[in-house]
């Protein structure tokens, strides 16, 4: 058996001023060699765990033991021997990548010798011996985190501590991370890996699984999705302009307690004891995931409703034509060329989605489409106006919701919604009645008074989606609207996204989360600027990996190693 490296015992942790605990009565053990996934929704009490693991709060009650040290009592021998990677890209953006790994080593003491092997084993071991000049802020998301890992190991540590890594990188980045953290599991390092993504858990050799505080579940992930075995169907066959509506009506059966779409075909998990009611299409069980038992365990999903689709008014049909018209936008900074005669078009009531990975210049074609960035060539229509002409008049039709949380965090919850209000146009009588209906729908009314940078991440996103869609938009844009969130938060966003598609809106919108790409009608693959494929989720998997039935992650990352393996070749990049 595994060295025990870490020991929870019965740990509490309560803040002044809230009457609900943060953890309640937590126990679990993390073991040398093994990656213990700590999953959980937004508000689980996961950071605070890791937190207390860390040495850096104390437990209101229970005891924690790292490598037999009291993590009260014994704090500096425990930093000695940890590793932590907070949440929040902890480096300096203003400093350059071998900056950062200089002011680490100061603060962990790492001198002379030890240093420059030290530099050396991260640089290589993240490749990103190339990019030490680079300043901090200009790094991908993925080297970001792959920087921020290289920080935390600058002392190699008997325990490493990661607070979601994960969030906001591409599915390429993710995997490089995971299989970095897999050699360092092999070196015998205990690892936590905090996570909201449930697929994550899956491969962890333990879980501990939080909700509200509360312990879910502790041990390998099977023994929980063992327990939801025979109650996943997917259900084929449906057509394509009807799995919307089908979901919908699925979640409103007494016998369904989750439901998502999985490209042309739905995922439902029936209730105990309980059968499939008669649906359009044809059923068949289908493997668990880990997603499936968690949302089991919880008593179910959201449902399939939504407040702010049943508030607005349809959009009437309109003659056939795009509603979003890319043709061969491109848009140079100096030499570099982030995007590359980029062109699509989307239809009215279509939700279309552009992936690729960090970098790859996705964002870059967003902001064209949403007339923040304007084109060095090539033309960007949005409701038949073009947005180098007549860039007002398109915004006014335009919903925007910004990658980062942009709205203003020194302002509160109503002070953002006033503020966007007015800038969308809206005043008096129309104001004041859309203000308040945002409220309503997002349950807002705790919160009115809180500054928006204090919100719960869930919160932050209700509240940006309020303030995009409050003046009703013809248009919606979503630049990874649901990064780092946790799945039942990410259920009730596309309840609201796949309403307003039924009341005639059009959405575009770029993720990193595979499974939230599969609500798309198409799917454009963006990789150097420039792209790669399009097509239906559905399409794509099969154009990628033909033969069998592969994951969209699986074929994200093929069709990327594919172009890559042109460019090899000499082919055009």
């Amino acid at each position: 058996m595994p060295e025990v490296l870490a020991s929870i015992q019965g740990v509490s942790k309560s803040f002044p001023g809230s009457s609900v605990p943060a953890l309640d009565n937590i126990r679990g053990e993390i073991r040398a060699g093994e990656i213990c996934g700590l999953v959980g929704a937004d508000g689980a009490g996961k950071t605070t765990l890791l937190r207390l693991l860390a040495g850096l709060m104390e437990p209101s009650e229970g005891r924690i033991t790292i490598t037999g040290l009291d993590s009260v009592d014994d704090t500096s021998a425990i930093h000695e021997r940890i590793g932590y990677m907070p949440q929040r890209f902890g480096l300096y953006e203003d400093l350059t990548v071998v900056e950062n790994l200089h002011l680490y080593a100061d603060l962990r003491g790492v001198v002379n010798e030890e240093r420059t092997e030290a530099f050396e084993r991260l640089l290589r071991f993240t490749d990103l011996a190339r990019f030490t000049e680079r300043l901090a802020g200009a790094l991908s998301g993925g080297m970001k985190q792959k920087l921020g890992l290289a920080c935390a190991l600058i002392r190699k540590p008997r325990l490493l501590l990661l607070d979601e890594p994960s969030v906001g990188v591409d599915p390429i980045s993710r995997r490089e991370l995971w299989k970095m953290v897999g050699d360092l599991v092999d070196d015998g390092i205990g690892v936590v890996w905090s996570t909201a993504y449930l697929d994550e858990a899956e491969q962890c050799d333990t879980v501990i699984l939080l909700h509200e505080g509360h312990l879910v579940h502790n041990g390998p992930p099977d023994d929980l999705t063992q327990h939801v075995e025979g109650r996943v169907y997917l259900v084929r066959g449906i057509a394509e302009d009807q799995r919307r509506q089908v979901l919908a009506r699925s979640l409103r059966e007494e016998a369904i307690i989750d439901g998502v779409i999985q490209g042309k075909s739905l995922r439902l998990l029936v209730r105990v004891g309980e059968s499939l009611p008669n649906l359009p299409g044809t059923a068949e069980v289908t493997k668990p995931r880990f997603e499936d038992a968690f949302i089991d365990s919880l008593g179910g999903g959201p449902g399939g409703e939504s407040a702010l689709a049943a508030g607005m008014t349809a959009i009437r049909s309109g003659d056939g034509t795009p509603v979003i018209d890319a043709t061969d936008l491109t848009k140079k900074f100096g030499d570099f060329t982030a995007s590359d005669r980029v062109s699509f078009q989307v239809h009215q009531g279509e939700v279309f989605g552009l992936l690729g990975p960090n970098g790859a210049g996705k964002s870059t074609a967003f902001k064209m489409m949403c007339g923040l960035l304007q084109p060095t060539s090539g033309r960007a229509k949005v409701a038949g106006l073009d947005l180098k002409t007549a860039t007002s008049q398109a915004r006014s039709r335009i919903g925007y919701m910004a990658q980062k949380f942009s709205l203003y965090g020194d302002l509160s919850v109503r002070q953002n919604l006033e503020f966007f209000a007015g800038i969308y146009g809206l005043s008096g009588a129309r104001k004041r009645s859309a203000i308040e209906r945002m409220i309503e729908t997002f349950n807002l009314d705790a919160y009115l008074k809180t500054s928006a940078a204090l919100l719960p991440l869930g919160f932050k996103q209700r509240l940006a989606l309020s303030c995009a869609v409050m003046h009703e938009p013809a248009v919606l844009f979503l630049d990874e609207p649901t990064s780092g969130v946790d799945p039942l938060t990410r259920r009730e966003f596309w309840n609201h996204i796949n309403g307003l598609v039924e009341k005639g809106v059009t959405i575009m919108v770029t993720t990193h989360f595979m499974d939230e790409a599969e609500y798309c009608d198409r799917i454009a693959l963006v990789f150097r600027g420039r792209v790669i494929a399009s097509g239906s989720p559905d399409a794509l998997k099969s154009e990628s990996i033909p033969g069998r039935e592969a994951s969209l992650e699986e074929a994200f990352i093929a069709l990327i190693e594919r172009e890559l393996g042109k460019t090899e070749k000499g082919a055009p990049a």
